[in-house]
């Protein structure tokens, strides 16, 4: 009788093992291909101009062209959106952990609302005269980060009590 009860211990111990494990993961289910569609439009927009002739990754890697004035939130935006919208959002989909997801939602927070400062500074500031405005690849990047931040935070608040 003590072996069969020690086979059930044994068991129920597994099967709570399980659980837990289960509680740390997360399936984005379909919202995967729109995050992986959104983080692809996010790369496309590092080479569209983002102020100017100045494009996403010149500006993320501080390769400015001469004469072009990019301010502090433009270069922000541009880390903000490549380390949350793309390096945090791979790692999410490949790991699949709820702590990931909330660091992206946080992530795509911060970088979402400095792409639309971004986007406003260069529309209204005098720092430049007369400004370029926003290029494409600024708009097309703010809002492939506010649908990564939908998406991260739908699925951050889709997790169940635990």
């Amino acid at each position: 009788m003590t072996g069969e009860s020690d086979d059930l211990s044994r068991l129920r111990d597994e099967i709570d093992q399980v659980g837990v494990s289960a509680a740390k993961r997360v399936d984005p289910g379909t919202g995967a291909l729109v995050i992986a569609v959104a983080v692809f439009a996010l790369l496309v927009a590092q080479l569209l101009p983002w102020a100017g002739a100045a494009r996403g990754w010149e500006i993320l890697l501080g390769e400015i062209p001469d004469g072009e004035v990019v301010g502090a939130l433009p270069k922000m935006f541009a880390f903000a959106s490549v380390i949350a919208g793309v390096l945090l959002s791979a790692l999410s989909l490949i790991l699949r952990r709820w702590a990931l997801v909330w660091f992206c939602a946080l992530g795509c927070f911060v970088a979402s609302v400095s792409g639309v400062l971004s986007i406003w500074t260069q529309q209204t500031t005098t720092s430049h005269a007369p400004g370029p405005g926003p290029g494409v690849g600024l708009i097309v990047a703010v809002v492939a980060v506010v649908v990564l931040l939908v998406m991260w935070l739908r699925l951050a608040a889709s997790r169940s009590g635990l």
